[in-house]
């Protein structure tokens, strides 16, 4: 089961699609949010959640306090999951934040996208092609505020994020058993 973990929404239920998507387990995002937190990076954030999945990275960011956030997933079924969890977790927030789903795919949406964004979550399918994670990340680093966090999963096996060709720097990587996280920063 996959729930919030914190903040007005915690402990609701999020659905996840049945195929084709890998959610964050929740000892993976408890300890991404609690080191998020620690370092203000959600309060007021607009968040931008890439291959979003069931939406739980971008719908946790709006439960601790991001002011708003884009989710986009291509997959038909992943994106009504999402409209439905947003739809449950909109109620919790009021007219606090502003969440938006988007169905497409990470690169058109980016090419059409207008930011700012000060926290990113980047959690592709762990086959994704190494040139095509770059791709999007170069896509991605106009859409940046100065101060941005973005945030990289991927499996433990799979090569680093190439950060230098989108102008990121790291901040940090930290493991959990076959995942990997990597934290960057605009340059």
């Amino acid at each position: 089961m996959t729930r919030i973990i914190a903040g007005v929404a915690g402990g609701m239920r999020l659905d996840v699609p049945g195929t084709g998507t890998r959610p964050t387990s929740d000892r993976v995002r408890e300890s991404l949010f609690a080191a998020l937190t620690s370092s203000d990076a959600i309060d007021g954030a607009r968040v931008l959640d890439l291959y979003a999945g069931s939406g739980a990275l971008g719908l946790e960011s709006l439960s601790r306090g991001a002011r708003s956030a884009d989710l986009v997933e291509k997959g038909r079924a992943a994106a009504t999951i999402i409209r439905r969890n947003a739809g449950r977790i909109g109620k919790a927030l009021g007219d606090g934040a502003a969440v938006r789903v988007h169905e497409s795919a990470v690169r058109p949406f980016l090419a059409r996208a207008t930011g700012p964004y000060d926290l990113v979550f980047s959690d592709p399918p762990y086959d994704l092609a190494d040139a095509e994670m770059t791709a999007d990340l170069v896509a991605l680093a106009p859409l940046l505020s100065p101060d941005a966090v973005v945030v990289i999963e991927r499996a433990r096996r799979s090569s680093p994020p190439d950060l230098d060709a989108a102008g990121l720097e790291p901040i940090r990587d930290r493991v959990y058993g076959d995942t990997t996280l990597w934290w960057a920063r605009p340059r």
